[in-house]
């Protein structure tokens, strides 16, 4: 009888040598291609502010993009299990002022074609708008048999973490969801995420889902957004998740066990509480996944003042995380690389606003000196990596019977002055919390 033949199998930690060995020779490359460059730039501003300036504006970034290149080449997402009988899931929605959009988040819940028992918990943070009384309104218009929708109030406003452990105390299951209160599910995205978790590996306690934009039709701004979350933000979650890390479970959509939750105390009281959270997980040395099918809609700012005050408190966050868990370098654990990348990106951000943006002015005028025809030995890596994000979702969302419409102009502007923008905003939040300036919740 013929033999049955297996598929050809890497193991994760031979993907990972191969990935970063394939980047090292790419980073190798680049300084090699570019020396030319760095000599004249050494001439005019003197050799470390020109290592400092093509370190981190050209050789770190090309090096991460080959790593996610090379990463999702060789990603095979592990079978996703349907289960005979789904457990209860208790599901926390923390709302502040959003009165016009709680009702769409409650209705996507109860269309959920999840067939567990659902608990459903609103609790109102203390929303100076009509947010509890269309809360209240919903829920009793939406009961059904096995979907149970509460409503709890805060007598004034303490915060999203507040919130969420307050409804983390009155919840009943083991299985605790987090949705944030303008965000729309897909109709499985809670069966995938609670499939996914079932079917990853051993310690696992906290799964993220993908979060893409559901109003990427109001304006410019909202489609260049809606770029960052299909390519860069899902991207970067699915590599992480392979080599059993996801750094960040978002507040937007993630899954997580009571138990863990409970183990670390709870949603820190700061302004990044989903990144602390998260790599209060990561310290204790759990692994926390991400599910690629499990899709929810939210709604991203839409004026440059809510996206500069969404981005800056995420910098913020990043600060808090590295503040109370930075022996997380030391572990000796495949994500490590990942921690390192994060603290790289402040140096990044800064090199990219204080550098590069005003070398791009100065090239409008004829000075090539920081962003001329060298720059462009760059730019491979990365159409490569967007390349490779596009396809990846792309196909994700045809397994779905969903399609991305494409709005080139967004993609263009994303492509080109997305960072122009992003950069100097996220140095902002670096100042703002490293000066310990005032924190608030919400981005509007």
């Amino acid at each position: 009888m013929a033999k049955a033949h297996r598929r050809f199998y890497l193991s994760t930690f031979t993907k990972y040598c191969i990935a970063l060995i394939l980047a090292s020779a790419w980073l190798v490359f680049s300084i090699r291609l570019s020396l030319p460059w760095e000599h004249d730039l050494a001439d005019l501003i003197g050799t470390p502010l020109a290592l400092f300036i093509l370190i981190f504006v050209a050789y770190i970034p090309g090096l991460m993009n080959m790593f996610v290149v090379v990463t999702m080449i060789s990603d095979r997402r592990p079978h996703r299990h349907t289960l005979e009988n789904y457990p209860p899931v208790s599901v926390l929605v923390a709302c502040y002022n959003e009165g016009e959009h709680i009702r769409d988040t409650l209705i996507s819940l109860s269309k959920e074609s999840y067939s567990g028992k659902l608990e459903i918990i609103v609790i109102d943070d203390g929303s100076r708008d009509n947010s509890l009384a269309i809360a209240r309104a919903t829920a009793a218009e939406l009961q059904r048999a096995n979907v149970r929708i509460r409503v709890l109030s805060m007598k004034k406003n303490g915060g999203k973490a507040a919130a969420l452990n307050y409804g983390l105390a009155r919840s009943s299951s083991e299985l605790i969801v987090t949705v944030d209160d303008d965000t729309r599910l897909n109709r499985s995205a809670l069966s995938c995420i609670v499939e996914r978790f079932i079917s990853d590996p051993p310690g696992t306690v906290a799964v993220a889902g993908t979060v893409f934009v559901g109003n990427a039709h109001k304006n410019l701004l909202c489609q260049m957004q809606k770029w960052d979350y299909f390519h860069s933000i899902a991207a970067v979650k699915r590599m992480q998740s392979m080599y059993h890390g996801t750094l960040v479970a978002q507040g937007a959509f993630s899954l997580y066990t009571r138990r863990v939750l409970q183990s670390v105390g709870g949603w820190p009281e700061c302004i990044g509480e989903d990144i602390v959270l998260t790599w209060s997980i990561l310290a204790q040395g759990h692994r926390v996944g991400y599910c690629e099918s499990s899709i929810v809609f939210t709604n991203v700012p839409e004026t440059i003042k809510q996206f500069a005050r969404q981005r800056q408190r995420w910098s913020r966050g990043l600060v808090e995380a590295f503040h109370r868990h930075w022996r997380l370098l030391f572990r000796r654990r495949l994500t490590t690389i990942f921690i390192w990348w994060n603290l790289l990106f402040l140096p990044m951000d800064v090199a990219y606003t204080f550098a590069f943006i005003p070398g791009v002015i100065l090239a409008l005028f004829g000075y090539y000196h920081i962003a001329g025809p060298m720059t462009l030995i760059m730019l491979p890596a990365a159409l490569l990596c967007h390349f490779m994000m596009f396809r990846l979702q792309a196909r994700l969302l045809n397994r779905h019977e969903m399609s991305m419409e494409h709005r080139w102009r967004g993609l263009f502007l994303f492509a080109t002055s997305y960072s122009m923008l992003l950069q100097p905003v996220c140095v902002w939040g670096y100042i703002q919390e490293i000066f310990k300036m005032r924190k608030t919740w919400g981005t509007k």
